[in-house]
Protein backbone atom coordinates (compact mmCIF):
# COMPACT_ATOMS: atom_id res chain seq x y z
CA UNK A 1 0.00 0.00 0.00
CA UNK A 2 2.87 2.39 0.72
CA UNK A 3 4.54 1.32 -2.42
CA UNK A 4 0.87 1.98 -4.20
CA UNK A 5 0.47 5.57 -2.42
CA UNK A 6 4.07 6.81 -3.27
CA UNK A 7 3.27 6.30 -6.92
CA UNK A 8 0.04 7.74 -7.08
CA UNK A 9 1.74 10.96 -5.25
CA UNK A 10 4.64 11.18 -7.28
CA UNK A 11 2.32 10.74 -10.57
CA UNK A 12 0.09 13.77 -9.28
CA UNK A 13 3.25 15.76 -8.64
CA UNK A 14 4.80 14.87 -12.11
CA UNK A 15 1.93 16.16 -13.85
CA UNK A 16 1.04 19.11 -11.77
CA UNK A 17 5.16 20.79 -12.22
CA UNK A 18 6.01 22.46 -14.99
CA UNK A 19 9.53 21.45 -15.82
CA UNK A 20 10.62 18.66 -17.30
CA UNK A 21 12.35 17.09 -14.03
CA UNK A 22 12.06 14.11 -11.13
CA UNK A 23 12.98 14.55 -8.12
CA UNK A 24 16.60 14.31 -7.77
CA UNK A 25 17.29 17.56 -9.79
CA UNK A 26 14.45 19.00 -7.33
CA UNK A 27 16.92 17.45 -4.14
CA UNK A 28 19.84 18.90 -5.64
CA UNK A 29 18.46 22.30 -6.09
CA UNK A 30 17.51 22.33 -2.45
CA UNK A 31 20.40 21.29 -1.39
CA UNK A 32 21.79 23.88 -3.35
CA UNK A 33 19.38 26.74 -2.08
CA UNK A 34 19.97 25.31 1.54
CA UNK A 35 23.91 25.07 1.71
CA UNK A 36 24.91 27.39 -1.24
CA UNK A 37 27.15 26.70 -4.31
CA UNK A 38 28.94 22.87 -4.45
CA UNK A 39 31.12 20.96 -5.96
CA UNK A 40 29.35 18.13 -7.96
CA UNK A 41 30.68 15.66 -6.09
CA UNK A 42 30.04 17.10 -3.01
CA UNK A 43 26.12 17.17 -3.74
CA UNK A 44 26.87 13.51 -5.26
CA UNK A 45 28.03 12.21 -1.77
CA UNK A 46 25.59 14.26 0.21
CA UNK A 47 22.21 13.14 -1.78
CA UNK A 48 23.60 9.42 -2.65
CA UNK A 49 24.18 9.43 -6.12
CA UNK A 50 27.29 8.33 -8.30
CA UNK A 51 29.40 10.96 -9.75
CA UNK A 52 27.63 10.08 -13.34
CA UNK A 53 24.22 10.61 -12.25
CA UNK A 54 25.12 14.21 -10.32
CA UNK A 55 26.74 15.25 -13.64
CA UNK A 56 23.73 14.15 -15.74
CA UNK A 57 21.55 15.86 -13.49
CA UNK A 58 23.82 19.12 -13.18
CA UNK A 59 23.66 19.19 -16.94
CA UNK A 60 20.24 19.09 -17.22
CA UNK A 61 19.49 22.29 -14.43
CA UNK A 62 22.49 24.08 -16.64
CA UNK A 63 20.55 23.49 -19.51
CA UNK A 64 17.46 24.30 -18.25
CA UNK A 65 18.28 27.59 -16.65
CA UNK A 66 17.70 26.44 -13.13
CA UNK A 67 21.70 26.16 -11.99
CA UNK A 68 25.21 27.81 -13.16
CA UNK A 69 28.46 26.53 -12.76
CA UNK A 70 30.94 29.07 -11.19
CA UNK A 71 34.44 29.07 -12.16
CA UNK A 72 37.20 29.23 -9.45
CA UNK A 73 39.51 32.23 -10.98
CA UNK A 74 42.04 30.96 -8.81
CA UNK A 75 41.63 27.30 -10.00
CA UNK A 76 39.65 26.76 -13.37
CA UNK A 77 39.56 22.54 -12.11
CA UNK A 78 37.36 23.98 -9.11
CA UNK A 79 33.84 24.02 -10.36
CA UNK A 80 30.79 24.50 -8.33
CA UNK A 81 27.28 24.41 -8.66
CA UNK A 82 24.68 27.44 -7.80
CA UNK A 83 21.36 27.75 -7.80
CA UNK A 84 19.64 30.52 -10.09
CA UNK A 85 16.71 32.84 -9.74
CA UNK A 86 14.94 30.42 -12.04
CA UNK A 87 15.72 27.52 -9.92
CA UNK A 88 14.61 29.22 -6.87
CA UNK A 89 11.41 29.79 -8.39
CA UNK A 90 11.32 25.71 -9.60
CA UNK A 91 12.09 25.01 -5.95
CA UNK A 92 9.01 27.18 -4.85
CA UNK A 93 6.83 25.57 -7.40
CA UNK A 94 7.63 22.21 -6.30
CA UNK A 95 7.34 22.34 -2.65
CA UNK A 96 3.65 24.13 -3.22
CA UNK A 97 3.07 21.14 -5.62
CA UNK A 98 4.41 19.15 -2.64
CA UNK A 99 2.02 20.44 -0.17
CA UNK A 100 -1.10 20.69 -2.31
CA UNK A 101 -0.58 16.76 -2.94
CA UNK A 102 -0.43 16.18 0.84
CA UNK A 103 -3.25 18.26 1.49
CA UNK A 104 -4.96 16.25 -0.50
CA UNK A 105 -3.83 13.11 0.75
CA UNK A 106 -5.05 13.90 4.21
CA UNK A 107 -8.29 15.06 3.53
CA UNK A 108 -9.49 11.69 3.84
CA UNK A 109 -8.50 11.62 7.56
CA UNK A 110 -9.87 13.06 10.53
CA UNK A 111 -8.00 15.05 13.17
CA UNK A 112 -7.20 11.79 15.38
CA UNK A 113 -6.07 9.59 12.74
CA UNK A 114 -3.93 12.62 11.32
CA UNK A 115 -2.39 12.84 15.28
CA UNK A 116 -1.45 9.30 15.09
CA UNK A 117 -0.26 9.32 11.67
CA UNK A 118 1.90 12.54 12.92
CA UNK A 119 2.83 10.39 15.91
CA UNK A 120 3.94 6.91 13.84
CA UNK A 121 6.03 9.50 11.24
CA UNK A 122 8.13 10.85 14.14
CA UNK A 123 8.85 7.70 15.74
CA UNK A 124 10.03 6.88 12.13
CA UNK A 125 11.94 9.63 11.88
CA UNK A 126 13.41 8.62 15.19
CA UNK A 127 14.19 5.32 14.24
CA UNK A 128 16.15 6.26 11.43
CA UNK A 129 18.06 9.27 13.18
CA UNK A 130 18.83 6.40 15.89
CA UNK A 131 20.22 4.10 13.44
CA UNK A 132 22.50 7.05 11.26
CA UNK A 133 21.00 5.88 8.21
Amino acid sequence: MIEQMNNVNIIRFTKSFPYPLGISPILVLNELQTKGPQKQAELAETIGYTKGAMTNIAEKLVKLGLAERLYDPSDRRTIRLQITTEGEKALLKAQSIGQEVFIQLFEVLNEEEIAQYLLIQEKLVQGIQDKNI
